[in-house]
């Protein structure tokens, strides 16, 4: 890619949730104003995928970005291996529906969203790349081995991985810990950590006498485990309360202080703001090593049906 990228990406999973994963009843035009702010404040990368809510996410970010003039815009979405049936098993196909429905000519980004069949449809990306239609590819909850993999089936044909998206939070930092980091430093890979925050769930704004509202996935998977992360949001909290921010902007700018290009799901015009803020907060050596200590003494790694621990 040769447009220069913010520090924080948007994502837009949350957005058109049809099937009440996150319990979000927000419509498509109300997250114009959040979509607006973020583009006022330089944050121009917006991440969606087909999966998001069978493409309502990107119907609805396509509208804005068209809007906003597509060269303003840095646009990544993804094709996924378990929706390829729809599409008779064409990355193609796929890339073309999303093309059509963002109405748009090319994605700056497009992803392999899971290594599902990966090795095939990383082939298939090969004629996108000479078309035009996607200019860099991306790997997501691909391991090490099968992250180099893709890398050279790239390279065969002149292309290189450019980015990879993977989980990675304080309750998840298999990415690190497995190599993957250090690869996509040494091969200049941009990492893009997805589910910084665990989906609120280290916001700081959630506990065991405070839990997600019931009815959510999301309610579900940590009410749970809220107990055990307290020890993790009381020292984001004592962080937080060191720089004047929230515990939430910590959560993140602890990703962004390690070298990670964080995607923060915004839904709120709040979050907006915050976000903007988090890009310059830099952290001390002994807040992060505090903060990992404490992720430690939790006991909790968290790893979403999708994902494979990365080892």
């Amino acid at each position: 890619m040769n447009k220069n990228l913010p520090k924080i990406a948007v994502g837009a999973w949350a957005w058109g949730d049809t099937e009440g994963y996150f319990g979000n009843t927000m419509t498509g035009e109300e997250f114009r104003p959040i979509f607006d702010a973020a583009m006022k404040a330089g944050m121009n990368l917006w991440d969606t995928a087909t999966a998001y809510s069978n493409g309502e996410s990107e119907k609805i970010l396509g509208g804005f970005v068209n809007d906003a003039g597509r060269e303003n815009v840095i646009v990544s979405t993804k094709f996924t291996p378990q929706m390829a049936g729809m599409y008779d098993n064409s990355v193609e196909k796929m890339c073309e529906a999303s093309l059509e429905r963002m109405n748009m000519d090319f994605f700056d980004i497009y992803w392999i969203h899971n290594p599902v069949g990966a090795p095939e449809y990383t082939k298939q990306l090969i004629p996108l790349l000479q078309s035009g239609k996607v200019k860099s590819v991306g790997v997501s909850n691909h391991n090490l081995a099968q992250i180099k993999e893709a890398d050279e089936i790239l390279k065969a044909a002149g292309y290189r991985v450019s980015a990879v998206q993977n989980h990675y939070s304080l309750m998840n930092r298999s990415s690190e810990e497995s190599g993957i980091l250090d690869y996509c430093k040494e091969n200049d890979i941009v990492f893009y950590g997805y589910m910084t925050l665990e989906q609120g769930a280290l916001s700081g704004k959630y506990d065991k006498e405070h839990p997600f509202p019931e009815g959510s996935a999301r309610a579900k998977v940590f009410n749970p485990l809220l107990a055990k992360i307290e020890v993790i949001t009381d020292e984001l909290k004592k962080v937080a309360a060191a720089h004047g921010v929230s515990a939430a902007q910590i959560a993140t700018a602890y990703a962004v202080n390690k070298g990670i290009l964080p995607i923060l799901g915004v839904t709120k015009l709040y979050q907006v703001k915050e976000a903007v803020q988090t890009a310059d907060i830099t952290l001390t050596a002994d807040e992060i090593a505090a903060l990992e200590v404490a992720a430690d003494k939790s006991g909790v790694t968290s790893v979403q049906f999708w994902e494979s621990k990365m080892e």
